[in-house]
């Protein structure tokens, strides 16, 4: 029997409200993080009261030689989100103290914003030289949050929970041009060597032709793998080949037809 003939059936059987009644309702969705209950869940099993310090870390101190920084001790979060060490990265700063600005600033562990500021200072700034003017900005699209890889619910933590991980977008020269990262038509030697420059600085570096999420912005991160594993996937692509016209030739246009002399006649 179809299902809507069945229902309506039951309901002239007289069991219209009581089946309504009786349809149960679907449970509610687990939220994304479970709240933690005290401060110690929160923390984690790993934290140490003596480890939050008003004293800077020896990375902190190798740091704020090399960038422009705003130490963060300790950042909290759900399950193994957060961690020790933090630090906000306002800039880098290249040997002659020259400024990298960092726009949205990023929340970073010192250990992975030293290594993104070794890579700007010593690799991608004299690679944007090469174009011409100077690095003065990069603009980023992620830094640390709490959540799983790319967003799905359930996933392994992400770098970007460990703050091990930033997303980059563009860089914006002294003249005032913007490079962005997976833009074909941004010049193609710059972008190769720039990939290149990421894929031995980091172990993991995520770009266009990666998967769907990666196709408008650069992932760098410092995960550490089994036996030394990395990952270092971005296409850098081409411009689409230009169409070009073929020049067909126009026929030669035929002769005019004229009407033909009328035959002589003879008279007879």
């Amino acid at each position: 029997m179809p299902m809507r003939l069945l229902i309506a059936f039951l309901w002239l059987a007289g069991g219209g409200t009581a089946l309504a009644e009786n349809v149960p309702l679907p449970h509610p969705r687990p939220p994304i993080w479970i709240e933690p209950q005290s401060f110690r869940e929160a923390a984690g099993p790993d934290f140490n009261s003596a480890d939050v310090l008003d004293t800077p870390t020896e990375c902190d101190q190798r740091l704020q030689a090399i960038a422009a920084i705003e130490p963060m001790p300790r950042l909290i979060g759900p399950e193994a989100c957060g961690g020790g060490d933090m630090v906000r990265l306002n800039a880098a700063l290249r040997p002659d103290g020259t400024r990298i600005e960092l726009k949205p600033a990023p929340v970073l562990r010192c250990s992975f914003a030293e290594s993104l500021v070794g890579w700007l200072r010593d690799e991608a700034a004299p690679l944007a030289g090469k174009l011409g003017a100077d690095l003065r900005l990069v603009q980023t699209y992620d830094d640390y949050e709490c959540r799983g890889r790319n967003r799905v619910v359930g996933a392994k933590l992400s770098e970007h929970g460990k703050a091990n991980a930033i997303d980059l977008r563009s860089f914006t020269l002294s003249d005032g041009r913007a490079l962005t990262l997976t833009d074909v038509t941004v010049a193609k030697d710059f972008r190769d060597a720039l990939r290149d420059s990421a894929c031995h600085r980091f172990t993991t570096v995520l770009g266009p032709g990666s998967d769907s999420h990666h196709e408008g912005h650069i992932h760098l991160d410092l995960a550490d793998r089994h036996r030394g594993y990395r990952m270092c996937q971005w296409d850098v692509r081409e411009p689409p080949a230009a169409e070009v016209a073929v020049r067909v030739p126009i026929p030669v246009p035929r002769p005019a037809i004229t009407d033909a002399p009328a035959p002589h006649t003879r008279k007879l």
